[in-house]
């Protein structure tokens, strides 16, 4: 096995001793593939409404599909103080994501108990066809639960309602949970721990095994399983998360990494990968990191990893984090405002990927969607050798003018042209849904798209766009 820059190159086929016999299989994850990374239509979510459970900081939890519809979980602080979670669903692995209820999933536990301060990081698996499992991190609020420890809740359906296991905690020391896995019947979790060893906040990755979901948990002797790079390299700082996956007979790791940084939220976090036969032994992707906050214009980190195989993507939603803030509301509060993202990672050529980028209920008469990142994502193209913009929407019964597209082109990311670089108006039909797609070669790195409604009197309703990049 050699790892080399840019490629994953495993020699085709593993290959084991069976008696006299040598038996080959190929693993399709580690065939001679690239890693491309396109960002996502970031922000996918942010924080809530003033005074809403979930209005300060949110970080990410798991990201999980079931029957077609994915479930993003996050934690989040609010008026409350601590860390408590929450789930956004989807129908399309770019979003858009709407937050389920007004509350959180799994809300703090009562006062004086072991997760009466945060209850965070969580992490879900199904077993069997109507029973969900969520492994997550919890802190008390006394000294007597001044530690992270893992807790387990269960629940009937994906956003619950969720019942904590009443033998909680499973581990009273273990830091954050990043992943956890069912291979031939054992259990493995996998958290950054121990908490702060490596860096402010940061850790290495350790192994706990079990034979049921509630345990007897048992930690790995030669934690941690999954150490900090050299003082020279990326990920010398260590962890904030990773997430393991089982994928075509190997175990695949996905986390998030740095080198050392003082204050901790000035940390610049890029995503790394590695791989595993027996998910103790990890071996780290030559071309590290396969992610990189440099991708994405004023990223400052991608934190807290979870990942989704779709071959040939791979999506990998993480905190998101600024080197300059973008939004009023927190200005004060920058640095620490944070809110979720995600990366792609593109396994072949050919490829064509959809990406939504606005979903309106309704745009103003005489109005033009502005260029903030909430309402106007970034479209990177450097990996992009052909591109599409579909638009869709409904025109009123008294409209007499339709809309107009502006492609606004920007060489950093962050200063867009005043000049549009492309102007498209789409056919109008008085009391139609209309839906039209333009096409073009990308001749530079980054495009945002403003919708204007021509009409001064009507509303547009039902707006969408959608990005479609081939490669």
């Amino acid at each position: 096995m050699r790892l080399v820059f840019g490629t994953l190159f495993y020699a085709n086929c593993l290959t084991f001793a069976c008696g006299q016999a040598e038996v080959e299989r190929r693993n399709d994850f580690l065939h001679p593939r690239p890693f491309l990374q396109i960002p996502g239509p970031n922000p996918i979510l942010t924080p809530g409404e003033p005074g809403s459970w979930d209005s300060n900081v949110v970080e990410t939890g798991d990201a999980f599909k079931d029957f077609g519809t994915y479930y993003l979980y996050y934690h989040a602080t609010g008026p409350a103080g601590g860390y408590q979670t929450g789930v956004a669903t989807s129908s399309h692995p770019l979003g858009p994501f709407t937050k389920l209820g007004d509350e959180p999933v799994l809300p703090l536990g009562p006062k004086a108990s072991w997760d009466a301060g945060h209850t965070a990081c969580a992490m879900v698996l199904k077993e069997g066809t109507d029973q969900y499992l969520m492994w997550y991190s919890g802190m008390g609020d006394s000294a007597e639960h001044e530690k992270w420890g893992v807790g387990l809740a269960t629940a009937s359906a994906p956003e619950g309602p969720w019942t904590k296991h009443p033998e909680n905690p499973l581990l009273e020391h273990f830091g954050y949970v990043g992943g956890v896995v069912k291979v031939d019947g054992k259990y493995r979790l996998y958290t950054a721990h121990p908490i702060g060893s490596t860096a402010p906040d940061f850790s290495p990755i350790s192994l706990a095994t079990a034979n049921t979901p509630e345990g007897p948990w048992e930690i790995h002797a030669r934690n941690p399983v999954m150490r900090q790079g050299e003082w020279s390299e990326w990920d010398s700082g260590g962890y904030s998360e990773g997430e393991v996956l089982f994928h075509g007979g190997l175990f695949h790791m996905f986390y998030g990494g740095s080198k050392t940084y003082d204050p901790r939220i000035l940390t610049r976090e890029s995503i790394g990968y590695a791989y595993s036969r027996d998910g103790v032994q990890w071996t780290k992707y030559g071309g590290n990191p396969v992610a990189t906050r440099e991708a994405e214009p004023n990223a400052a980190a991608y934190a807290e990893v979870h990942a989704i195989i779709e071959s040939p993507f791979i999506y990998l939603y993480h905190t998101l984090r600024y080197k300059k803030s973008w939004r009023e509301r927190f200005r004060e509060a920058f640095p620490v405002v944070e809110d979720l993202g995600m990366q792609i990672l593109v396994m072949q050529r050919p490829f064509r990927l959809d990406m939504p980028l606005l979903h309106k209920e309704a745009l103003a008469a005489g109005t033009t969607t502005s260029l903030r990142r909430d309402e106007s994502p970034i479209i990177a193209l450097s990996h992009v050798t052909s591109a599409s913009i579909t638009v869709q929407c409904t025109y009123a019964t008294r409209s007499t003018l339709g809309i107009r597209l502006h492609v606004r082109s920007s060489a950093d990311g962050i200063d867009f042209d005043t000049e549009d670089l492309f102007t498209w108006t789409p056919r109008f039909r008085l009391k139609e849904s209309v839906q039209q797609t333009f096409s073009f070669q990308p001749t530079v790195k980054f495009i945002k798209v403003l919708v204007e409604n021509l009409d001064t009197r009507e509303n547009v309703t039902d707006l969408k766009l959608t990005a479609t990049l081939g490669g």
